[in-house]
């Protein structure tokens, strides 16, 4: 009698990686359609006047500004006396008017300096 041998077939390959790469592109490119029709709005509570205290008046004027305009004005004081660390610019050396407004501190990183001067805010 004769046997048969019983013969493995290979496992089909899944197309099915090809198909999502596809799909993935497809929804890649419909994302950056959505995000380019929505305008991105500014939060209210960065762009409300606020009233700055004596001590950071003195940089930036008595006159109410926003938030991102005090920061704004304080970058330019900065800059304008050289005041950022030649060797670490994450650091600001503080002069007399900025020491009022870092509490004492002689430098301070850039990182905390929100912290800082938001407390000169009302």
């Amino acid at each position: 009698m004769a046997t048969k041998k019983a013969t493995k077939k290979a496992p089909a390959k899944k197309k099915a990686a090809k198909t999502t790469k596809k799909v993935v592109k497809a929804t890649a490119k419909k994302a950056t359609k959505v995000k380019a029709k929505t305008k991105r709005k500014p939060n209210p509570s960065f762009m409300r006047p606020l009233t700055p205290s004596n001590e950071l008046a003195v940089i930036v004027g008595n006159k109410p500004l926003p938030r991102t305009q005090v920061v704004k004005k304080m970058w330019e004081y900065i800059k304008k006396n050289k005041l950022q660390d030649a060797k670490d610019k994450r650091k600001i050396n503080a002069d007399d008017n900025l020491k009022a407004v870092f509490g004492g501190k002689t430098s301070v990183d850039m990182f905390k300096m929100a912290g800082l001067v938001n407390k000169h805010l009302s």
